[in-house]
């Protein structure tokens, strides 16, 4: 009860805050802030922008507040000037549900950071061998795969397997390594920095995303570590849903797996860690990609909404 309490007073204070500062615009980042994104829009006689970055009728973890949500964004959605979504799939879902056309999509793709490889990770945790590095960034929450990556880690003898992140799956993942005797491979990171983390993320040798279908946000997702992979010049290992794979195979980024397969994903991994080369044309094929698959080349959209809006 006092945590409702407490949430709702937050909310009537940034309500009243957002208001005080005489916006022209307000934006609301996924359905949490939308009631009060629209209040403060409706006081402030402003338009409002959503950013829909979830599917959060079908989403990890909002199992049992999907009628609220979907009522909310039914009710609300349409009565925004401009929407936003991240993937072709989520823009048709949200057009065909709640009767609004289709929002346009920016995919969560970082900025264009030029960062040369180095040992940061190996000197970081001391890894003493010259295995490659697989790395996972990013939540470490339910749906992702990442017991079953831990899992599969027996299985890729000659290489280490590196989590950086938080959530909380965490002390789970810690535990399974141990009980798997598999600590000396599987290495944790804690949430590092936004600005640090290409830094991290260059100085790995693969970029794994097991994520699995256990839901429809996670069907229609892309990914923010996709790309984060991709800037940063890795081969990529994704499963193989829609969004992922026509990244993956249009630029010829790496391997995709069949989504909560342990067999897919620890054959897609071997073959990377024992063929250097393979590694290598991946990691070419990233890096031209990453000339177009990144925050500036799609800003201008963003621009455009927003002269849109102010213009109406």
């Amino acid at each position: 009860m006092m945590a409702i309490v407490g949430r709702s007073w937050a909310h009537l204070e940034l309500t009243y805050q957002l208001v005080r500062s005489r916006p022209t615009v307000i934006h609301a980042h996924d359905v949490n802030v939308l009631p009060t994104a629209w209040l403060a829009a409706v006081l402030a006689r402003v338009p409002l922008v959503y950013d829909a970055h979830e599917i959060s009728t079908d989403r990890e973890g909002y199992k049992s507040f999907r009628r609220v949500v979907g009522w909310v964004e039914k009710k609300l959605m349409p009565r925004a000037v401009g929407t936003i979504t991240t993937t072709d799939a989520r823009a048709k879902f949200f057009a065909r549900a709640y009767g609004i056309p289709r929002p346009l999509v920016l995919q969560n793709r970082p900025r264009l950071t030029q960062v040369e490889q180095s040992t940061r990770i190996r000197d970081e945790l001391k890894l003493d061998q010259p295995w490659p590095i697989i790395l996972y960034q990013g939540g470490l929450q339910q749906g992702r795969g990442l017991p079953r990556l831990v899992e599969v880690a027996a299985r890729v003898p000659s290489a280490y397997f590196v989590f950086i992140g938080g959530g909380r799956q965490e002390g789970e993942l810690q535990r399974l390594a141990e009980q798997l005797a598999l600590s000396e491979r599987v290495r944790f990171i804690p949430t590092v920095a936004l600005s640090e983390l290409p830094y991290y993320t260059a100085s790995a040798d693969i970029g794994v995303q097991p994520i699995e279908n256990t839901c429809l946000n996670h069907f229609t997702t892309d990914s923010n570590k996709l790309f984060e992979y991709v800037v940063a010049g890795l081969p990529v290992v994704a499963s193989s849903l829609p969004e992922i794979s026509k990244v993956v195979r249009r630029h010829d980024l790496g391997i995709l797996t069949t989504p909560g397969n342990s067999e897919s994903l620890a054959e897609a991994l071997n073959t990377l860690v024992q063929d250097p080369a393979l590694r290598k044309r991946y990691a070419q094929n990233a890096g031209i990609a990453s000339q177009h698959l990144n925050w500036e080349e799609q800003e201008q959209a963003l621009v455009k909404l927003y002269e849109r809006v102010l213009a109406g």
